[in-house]
């Protein structure tokens, strides 16, 4: 991929949080479905999860990161939008895909909500059995 071909648009998931993000060179700012990063994500860890692909291969302060997000909650779209970034990051340059490799940020996260069993409460609950 060229080097200049900033448009490109990676997609990552988690639990049914969906998360688009696109790079461009800049000063490290975050506009996540129009807002700042700490405007969006009030928690410290979701704000960490979200920077520590860039943080992995030392570009931090290099990218601005823009990003549509929806669906899911708090954690499941800051990983998503990790997932994102790490894909992104990739596919600008292969070599990075060891530092994201070994921080767990290349992996999709398959485990989601199990669904409701018919006839029961929840999708492991059970109604009480009484013999007699």
């Amino acid at each position: 991929m060229a080097s200049t071909d900033y448009q490109t648009i990676t997609v990552g998931r988690r639990k049914c949080a969906v998360a688009r993000v696109f790079l461009r060179p800049g000063s490290g700012n975050y506009k996540i479905n129009g807002r700042s990063l700490p405007d969006y994500f009030k928690t410290i860890n979701a704000q960490l999860k979200v920077q520590e692909p860039l943080k992995a291969v030392e570009l931090a302060d290099k990218y601005d990161v823009f990003v549509a997000t929806c669906g899911g909650g708090i954690t499941g779209q800051s990983d998503a939008i990790a997932l994102s970034v790490a894909r992104y990051l990739l596919k600008l340059n292969p070599s990075y895909r060891e530092a994201l490799k070994k921080r767990g940020l290349l992996t999709r996260d398959p485990r989601a909500k199990e669904r409701k069993k018919y006839g029961q409460k929840r999708a492991r609950k059970r109604f009480q059995f009484s013999k007699r």
